[in-house]
């Protein structure tokens, strides 16, 4: 099945972004957001650090949500049919929070060969201006602009990464979703978002995918879950879905996966490990 028209893909292509996509009804948005809420409940809050790293490597429900025929079909559209789901991350902003993103390209420090990834990021909540949505300027994806750490304390992002140069925000775009509804961007928009103003949380969950040729450039021991298709290049070491939530198999493996990623992700800044 084709999930986005040929004008929809053209879009992506010029704007570098797209949206919205329904992938689920509103009250399966819900659960999802309140199994969520539970895993934070036994884990003492908001998750964070490795947790908050690939958790489809540890939970069955966000292995079933990276293939959801919906999200699959709409990406192999733009990528093709043989994909890897790279990463994953939630990225959540509590009522009244001062976490922010700061403007910023994915690609910066991936280290990945081709900027052929995509960015499926599924809103469990409402995306509104008042609670923080994303916002990205059209077709700033032709090129990779330079960048600083900061590491700032309230900025949701790995180091802190903002663009070195001025944004023309004026031109940005509010990326606005109903729970259940996803965007796709690519690896070199330009986006960012704003703090949450309003009395409810904001929930998106990111999933990255990448098309089975693209290899990691900047480290050795990288691994991505296939998820559809076939891997006739074996440029990342496979990643498996857990048995059962937080099985201990699946713990392990997730533990050595995010270890190495880290190393990748943090190179040449003295962090071993995901905040």
């Amino acid at each position: 099945m084709t999930q986005l028209a040929s004008a929809a893909v053209e879009q992506y292509r010029r704007d570098g972004f797209y949206f919205p996509i329904r992938v689920m009804s509103p009250g399966e948005a819900l659960a999802m957001r309140r199994r969520l809420e539970a895993v934070e409940s036994d884990h003492g809050g908001r998750l964070g650090g490795e947790l908050r790293h690939k958790p489809h490597l540890l939970f069955t429900w966000l292995a079933d949500l990276v293939r959801h025929p919906a999200i699959l079909d709409a990406v192999e559209d733009v990528l093709g049919p043989n994909l890897l789901v790279w990463s994953t991350s939630f990225f959540i902003k509590e009522a009244r929070d001062p976490a922010y993103v700061s403007w910023h390209q994915d690609a910066t420090y991936w280290g990945l060969s081709a900027p052929d990834v995509l960015t499926a990021w599924v809103a469990f909540t409402d995306a509104t201006v008042e609670n923080g949505a994303m916002r990205m300027v059209p077709g700033s994806h032709d090129e990779q602009l330079a960048h600083r750490d900061t590491f700032a304390p309230n900025n949701l992002l790995s180091r802190g990464q903002e663009i070195a140069v001025e944004v023309d925000e004026a031109r940005g775009v509010d990326i606005l979703l109903r729970a259940g509804e996803m965007s796709l961007h690519h690896v070199r928009m330009v986006h960012g978002s704003p703090a949450n103003r309003s009395d409810d949380r904001r929930v998106g969950f990111a999933i990255r995918y990448v098309p089975t040729y693209v290899r990691q450039i900047a480290g050795d021991g990288d691994s991505a879950m296939l998820v559809r298709g076939v891997d006739e290049h074996h440029h990342f070491a496979p990643e498996y879905p857990p048995a059962s939530d937080l099985a201990p198999e699946a713990r392990a493996h997730h533990a050595a996966v995010v270890a190495q990623s880290a190393k990748i992700l943090y190179r040449g800044t003295g962090v071993e490990r995901f905040r």
